[in-house]
């Protein structure tokens, strides 16, 4: 839906796919450069902004941080192909490290919950004491 036409927030809201607040508050993080204004004070948004729009969320949903996302789009503008590879580089190792912890956390879970047999009252029960278990301690330590 993109036209040559500037378009108010509401089009832009609708064509992005995007709420009015994400698309007001990705401005004042200048996400999204400060439109015109028309005499009436209505924000106008030339038609670009709904390409940068789908931008933002393809790179949100790659779980991009806004700060990240900065960069991404000023490297789009004028950049070398280099520091976009180390700045999703960056970002991947970040993701899988992220992942090897969820797998650490799934694994200690799943041990405290194997090890309750859900019955009588709380004094012993594994998954207590692993909570209580010092943040240094191994899951093995608790068990």
């Amino acid at each position: 839906m993109t036209t040559s036409q500037p378009m108010t927030i509401g089009r832009l809201a609708r064509a992005s796919g995007l709420s009015v607040e994400t698309i007001r508050y990705y401005e004042r993080e200048g996400i999204l450069p400060e439109p015109a204004r028309t005499p009436a004070n209505y924000r106008l948004y030339a038609a670009e902004s709904v390409e940068r729009l789908h931008f933002v969320r393809r790179a949100k949903s790659l779980g991009f941080s806004l700060a990240e996302i900065r960069t991404l789009l000023a490297l789009q503008q004028g950049g070398d192909r280099s520091d976009v590879r180390a700045l999703a580089l960056s970002h991947l190792e970040d993701i899988e490290q992220r992942l090897r912890d969820l797998s650490a956390m799934r694994q200690a879970l799943r041990q405290a919950v194997a090890d309750c047999d859900g019955h009588g009252s709380t004094a012993g029960c594994p998954i207590i004491q692993a909570l209580e278990a010092s943040p240094d301690a191994s899951p093995e330590d608790s068990a």
